[in-house]
């Protein structure tokens, strides 16, 4: 890609944003509010519904994706699938944050808009494994598939809960993940990772450091969706083995975080589908640790986790398997610190 091609693409990119800050801009006009309660960590009504932004500005690159960037387009059935569940995504997100339904209406949701794009053929078909090559999966990839679209699509959602957390994580995520589609001619993914980075860039200004809006879920799920399809996209780099780690390294510290919160959850007897404050992030919060702190830990979980993928493309294949699993350290080192600043700020069982 020559520097006058990136350049055009940038000053696209920088109009997306534009867009997005006007959408956030109407938004918060429209006062669609986010009440304070027990388990949230505003103590005002703040609107909400900001990441109708985001998913505007995404829907316009992607139409113009379609219409004139053909080199960067998937082909028609996965293109169509892919806008399609985003698109369903978007709706009933928007909706519930009108609305608050319950979780199982929104899960629902989700599992349709995951099988819309797999139903298209937008799955991991295949791995790709050192010394080993390519390994088919058939059904069980399209399973594998699914599941990783509702986590990480839920996984974005429960971690949206301090100003800027999400929404920096998916930047971070996603500059990363253009600088390595770029390198191996994934197009698409290039495209895409840059356009939906354009929305959030539009939208940060308005949630950090102090939120005049929140992100909703119209922005956290599609965001958590877009992620988990594009890190399926990536999954078909073919010159990269075990590619399919690429966005999961990218977003290690949010999937940890639930992970760890879910199984704490089984362990203790508790209900998973129960609202609760128990994620790392809002321990964290609870304990006395700024909120704007926490979200640049998070940030530097994201950049850091960015750096080892750009490693991991490079490294030789007898590393590969090992440079993902460097990322467990710090994420317990994390765990290791909120743990302690909860049990000095008495927070009890958690």
């Amino acid at each position: 890609m020559t520097f006058m091609a990136f350049l055009r693409h940038l000053l696209f990119c920088a109009g997306l944003a534009g867009v997005s800050a006007l959408v956030v801009r109407a938004t918060i006009d429209a006062r669609v509010m986010d009440q304070p309660n027990a388990r949230k960590a505003h103590t005002s009504p703040t609107p909400k519904g900001g990441g109708i932004g985001i998913v505007v500005a995404f829907m316009l690159g992607m139409a113009v994706l379609y219409g004139f960037a053909e080199f960067s387009r998937l082909a028609d059935p996965y293109f169509r699938g892919v806008i399609l569940a985003a698109f369903a995504i978007a709706v009933v997100s928007f909706l519930d944050d009108l609305r608050d339904w319950p979780f199982l209406v929104k899960l629902a949701a989700q599992l349709l808009a995951g099988l819309a794009a797999i139903f298209s053929g937008l799955y991991v078909s295949e791995v790709h494994l050192p010394f080993w090559g390519p390994v088919e999966l058939g059904m069980v990839g399209a399973a594998a598939t699914l599941i990783w679209i509702l986590f990480a699509t839920n996984a974005m959602n429960f971690i949206d809960g301090l100003n800027g957390l999400a929404a920096g994580v998916t930047l971070i995520a996603c500059l990363f993940l253009a600088l390595i589609a770029q390198a191996q001619a994934g197009w698409f993914v290039y495209f895409a990772a840059m356009v939906l980075a354009a929305g959030i860039v539009g939208f940060l200004p308005f949630n950090f450091p102090r939120a005049r809006i929140f992100m909703g879920d119209v922005g956290s799920q599609f965001c958590g969706f877009m992620l988990a399809m594009l890190g399926v996209a990536a999954a078909r780099f073919g010159q990269v083995d075990m590619s399919l780690l690429l966005v999961p390294m990218l977003i290690h510290a949010v999937l940890f975080d639930v992970a760890f919160t879910l199984v704490r959850r089984v362990v203790n007897g508790e209900r998973i589908t129960q609202a609760h404050r128990g994620h790392l992030y809002q321990i964290a919060h609870r304990s006395g640790m700024d909120a704007r702190w926490i979200a640049a830990v998070h940030w530097g979980f994201a950049a850091l986790g960015g750096l080892m993928a750009l490693g991991f493309v490079a490294a030789p294949a007898v590393l590969k398997p090992a440079l993902p699993l460097l990322l467990i350290g710090p994420q317990m080192f994390w765990l290791a610190y909120v743990a302690l600043r909860a049990r000095r700020a008495e927070l009890g069982p958690w």
